[in-house]
């Protein structure tokens, strides 16, 4: 007796219905919706690329609901359907894993950890226009959304007094990377070969110092706010508030300064001219996102396209096991800096 038939994906066309429905009053985050089954994605993404960036340019973010997007290849087919080369990850923060070829997995800090919302590599010289999640398994306990909030909404909220020494100054990012600090150097560099790694700094107009048998030490300064390559609008952008010694637990932070002093921390955040920023300032950025973010539970197969400059992306605790795939397209470089 032969089995049921195997179930054909519909590859999109012109006329493949989906739903559209705004999430947020103020038009932040797009949701579409496949209206039919087994909608594959990658194929009604196909050609729609300056369509879906005009949503971006609206909207911030678009969640994309329903469709067919069952493995990693599937979500890089349709992430390449947007936007063919996608990036690797330099000058990583976090650890991370390559599961398919340049999607990775997100973020793995430690599950009870918030993790406040920010630009993806804003505090690198370069970053992605465009970052692709895809949710392959939501959280089986509770927990673990990746909460948005829009630029539009926090930049004019960011006090003139809290503004103005970041405008003049831009911000500086001292790390410490090591087998007992931060990353190693290799992982977040991807190479031993520390040839490279001074060739990377020299382009990027990072400054370095190695440390010992196996350590590295960069400051570089970068900008505070960044203009949006399409609508031209200008916006917070920094990794201030998530790299400065105040977003680590009290007793993590000090333990740590006393054993390696403010220039020994695995991050830490500082104005551009090198004065230290009151943990009152970026506390009360953090606060801003978190009071601002808007929360979408994650369901399987879910894809989010978010535009980097328009919205920032965090994470809430979670339980369970919980598994969402990245990948960024689109590589801005800041020649101010560089």
């Amino acid at each position: 007796m032969s089995g049921p038939a195997p179930r054909r994906r519909s590859t999109g066309t012109v006329t493949a219905p989906v739903t559209r429905r705004v999430l947020v009053d103020e038009e932040f985050v797009l949701l579409v919706e496949a209206a039919v089954p087994d909608l594959d994605l990658a194929g009604w993404l196909a050609g729609r690329r300056d369509e879906l960036l005009a949503d971006l340019d609206r909207h911030g973010a678009v969640f994309f609901r329903g469709f067919e997007v069952r493995t990693p290849d599937d979500f890089s087919l349709a992430a390449r359907a947007v936007s063919p080369d996608l990036l690797g990850y330099l000058e990583r923060a976090a650890p991370r894993h390559e599961v398919a070829d340049r999607v990775f997995t997100s973020t793995e800090f430690n599950a009870e950890q918030w993790i406040p919302l920010h630009h993806e590599m804003s505090y690198s010289h370069n970053w992605p226009t465009h970052l692709y999640f895809w949710c392959a398994q939501p959280a089986t306990g509770s927990g673990g959304a990746t909460p948005l909030a829009s630029e539009r909404v926090i930049t004019p909220l960011i006090p003139a007094d809290v503004r103005e020494p970041f405008l003049r100054a831009g911000v500086s990012y001292v790390r410490n990377y090591g087998p007992h600090l931060d990353l190693p150097w290799q992982e977040a560099f991807q190479t031993s070969d520390r040839a490279e790694v001074e060739a990377y700094c020299a382009a990027s107009a990072t400054e370095f110092t190695w440390l010992g048998s196996d350590g590295l030490r960069t400051r570089a300064r970068r900008q505070a706010v960044a203009t949006h390559p399409r609508t031209g609008e200008t916006v917070w952008f920094n990794h201030a508030h998530l790299f400065h010694v105040s977003n680590m637990p009290a007793e993590v932070s000090g333990a740590l300064l006393r054993e390696y002093g403010p220039d020994g921390l695995p991050r830490n955040a500082y104005y551009g001219d090198g004065e230290p920023i009151p943990d009152e300032v970026v506390t009360g950025i953090r606060e801003l996102y978190r009071q601002h973010a808007v929360s979408v539970p994650w369901q399987r197969g879910d894809v989010l396209v978010v535009d980097n400059f328009l919205a920032t992306h965090g994470r809430e605790p979670f339980r369970g096991d919980r598994q969402i795939l990245v990948a960024m397209s689109d590589l801005y470089v800041n020649r101010s800096v560089v």
